[in-house]
């Protein structure tokens, strides 16, 4: 991680504490803080301990198990133990991460998934910050983490991740896509980029995704406008960014997918937190 422990903990390292994360004899290890990048990415690896990335501002992009996840408001991504992926930064970052050993909570999913996070785990994650590396299990940070994981291993599973097939040229489109999201192309124009028969991508997107092609889009869309939109930009602004005709067309897109308009969606997830 590009963050450290605050101030008050080095003295836990003038003690001759290990802080390496994944060394740290405790249930949890909680990193985080700001930085402002143009872009930066740590490249595929893996913890012995399971991994939870909440971002409370700027874009973070973690890629494992043939999923993307493009971190939503109030959401985070859950990654358990030994999984490989990489994560990317961009902007004016916020985020916290959250290390978790592999037994301290055996309730939490077995694989890669985006999780809604309450207003109460997220200020018990940011207080797990501030506490000393080898925190006092018996004492109150010791209860404070145990509270973290109760409300950790039950916060809802939330269907925000964009798949990212195994198939070469199935990936090259997801890159492009991402790269370019306002672009349009058909599976049809796709298929005459790459000199493939659209009837061969769409047969393979479907097997590795269980998605046609617009719903497959239509995830990305949604991951990133909720990103977006939570940082201030116009549906307007977001609408056209991501090539639809106007904002009524992306609010309709927007309702249709996750049941109610996005000002609406928004202003729910702000209201609870």
């Amino acid at each position: 991680m590009p963050f450290y422990r605050p101030e008050e903990n080095y003295h836990d390292v003038a003690k001759g504490v290990d802080f390496e994360t994944q060394n740290v004899p405790r249930a949890i290890v909680a990193v985080g803080g700001t930085m402002v990048t143009q872009g930066m990415e740590l490249p595929i690896h893996a913890h012995r301990k399971a991994e939870l990335i909440l971002t409370l501002r700027g874009i973070v992009r973690c890629e494992a198990e043939q999923g993307v996840w493009i971190v939503p408001p109030r959401c985070a991504v859950w990654i358990p133990d030994d999984v490989p992926h990489s994560v990317t930064f961009a902007g004016n970052v916020e985020v916290y991460v959250l290390f978790v050993e592999p037994d301290a909570a055996p309730a939490l999913p077995r694989q890669c998934s985006t999780l809604s996070i309450s207003p109460l785990l997220e200020r018990l994650l940011l207080h797990a910050t501030q506490m000393p590396v080898l925190y006092d299990i018996d004492g109150a940070d010791g209860r404070i983490a145990t509270v973290l994981l109760d409300q950790l291993s039950v916060a809802p599973v939330e269907k925000l991740n964009f798949p990212m097939p195994v198939d070469a040229k199935l990936r090259k489109i997801a890159t492009a896509m991402m790269a370019d999201p306002g672009d349009r192309a058909t599976i049809d124009d796709w298929g005459r980029r790459m000199a493939v028969a659209p009837r061969t991508l769409t047969r393979a997107l479907t097997r590795e995704t269980g998605m046609s092609f617009g719903r497959w889009r239509q995830q990305l869309h949604i991951l990133i406008a909720l990103q977006r939109l939570d940082q201030g930009a116009s549906v307007l602004t977001v609408a056209l960014d991501l090539g639809y005709a106007d904002a009524s067309a992306f609010v309709t897109m927007f309702r249709k997918a996750l049941g109610k308009p996005p000002a609406r969606y928004l202003a729910e997830r702000r209201t609870a937190a």
